[in-house]
């Protein structure tokens, strides 16, 4: 059966269906990771997007139970060059098409990812439509054009992807830390847990009192999707507890906290999205290759002087981290767990957890206090 993927400027991208049926409108992006379709798949940063991969074969080592980053994915459509019919892996339970038709996730092949991501690289993420739906004449794909350019993207979308109650992820560590889920994903827990925390993850609406009048020692902002100037419930709960608990943030995180602060942030053209993207540590000049998500910048020359920044992009310039070191707060903008890509910067978790274990011996004022 055929697909069509309708771009909010009038392009129309011709190709074959696979995985689930129907229409879906959502923000277009792409992802230049040669591997680990699956992670990608599973992070919950890319809801409400339809996703563009680079690399032209995918889904050849199909599926497994030890990749995934989520119990279920969020995005809405996967864009590929070619997928793999007969994935060939000896860990493989499902193949790429299988799996997408049970999430209810539409997949198109068989067109010009090249010429796509062109466009994007020179246009702007844009809004678009996938769907398997019959298009047979110029008014039918005009209604289409329409209903693309009227949608209007959520707000808050993290959400809809946050845990709906608290758990505990590790009963036992040498760090009590409390992770809020913004949309984490499953590696960065796993970091953690690794490195001896005792994990307790909160839904991104806990408040600062039940962190706070929980013991914890730590505070750990994960990943998630959607700009961070909507997330006002989210955003409050971290100026309250500013001061009071360290407090360590990637992707989202890290946003939220340069929010918090008193910085900007800004929508960038097309996001960084991949496992190849050069960073400098600023402190001491070394690079480090890494794996991005996000859509959204910290602006530079809006951080006030109690921020000091630590990592840039090599590409663009991007602030890629900062430390606020009087108020324990350590961030960055990349995933250090490399779920999937380059395992450069993963020290960067070692370095954080050894400072929870310093932090965690100095007193934290309680709820009461704020």
């Amino acid at each position: 059966m055929n697909a069509t993927l309708i771009l909010e400027d009038g392009s129309v991208y011709y190709g074959k269906h696979f995985g689930a049926y129907g229409t879906k409108i959502g923000e277009l992006v792409f992802n230049t990771s040669m591997t680990g379709y699956q992670e990608i798949l599973t992070d919950p940063s890319y809801a409400n997007q339809i996703i563009t991969m680079t690399y032209p074969e995918i889904g050849n080592y199909g599926l497994n139970n030890d990749d995934f980053e989520a119990l279920a994915p969020k995005c809405l459509g996967f864009v590929v060059k070619n997928n793999c019919k007969q994935e060939s892996h000896y860990k493989s339970n499902k193949t790429f098409s299988k799996y997408l038709e049970e999430f209810n996730i539409i997949g198109i092949e068989g067109i010009d990812t090249r010429s796509l991501v062109i466009k994007i690289r020179e246009k702007g993420t844009m809004r678009c439509m996938l769907t398997t739906d019959e298009i047979d004449d110029d008014n039918q794909l005009s209604e289409k054009i329409g209903r693309i350019c009227t949608s209007k993207p959520d707000k808050d979308i993290v959400l809809k992807v946050t845990t709906d109650l608290s758990y505990i992820a590790n009963e036992k560590g040498i760090v009590d830390l409390a992770l809020i889920d913004y949309g984490t994903k499953w590696g960065i827990v796993t970091s953690l847990m690794e490195r001896g925390c005792k994990v307790t993850v909160y839904p991104a609406t806990v408040s600062a009192e039940t962190i706070l009048n929980n013991g914890h020692t730590s505070v750990f902002l994960s990943n998630g999707p959607g700009d961070p100037k909507d997330c006002t419930l989210e955003l409050k709960t971290i100026e309250e507890l500013t001061g009071k608990i360290p407090m360590f943030g990637i992707c989202l995180g890290y946003q939220l906290l340069a929010l918090a602060l008193g910085a900007k942030t800004y929508k960038l053209k097309y996001g960084h999205r991949g496992g190849n993207h050069p960073v400098i540590d600023l402190r001491n000049n070394k690079v480090t290759i890494t794996s991005q998500n996000h859509g959204y910048a910290v602006d530079t020359n809006s951080l006030p002087s109690i921020m000091k920044t630590t990592y840039k992009n090599l590409n663009d310039d991007t602030l890629e981290g900062f430390t606020a070191e009087q108020l324990k707060i350590y961030a960055v903008q990349f995933h250090p767990e490399a779920k999937p890509g380059p395992n450069d910067a993963s020290v960067i978790f070692d370095e954080w957890v050894n400072l929870m274990k310093k932090f965690q011996t100095e007193p934290i004022r309680k709820a009461q206090d704020i």
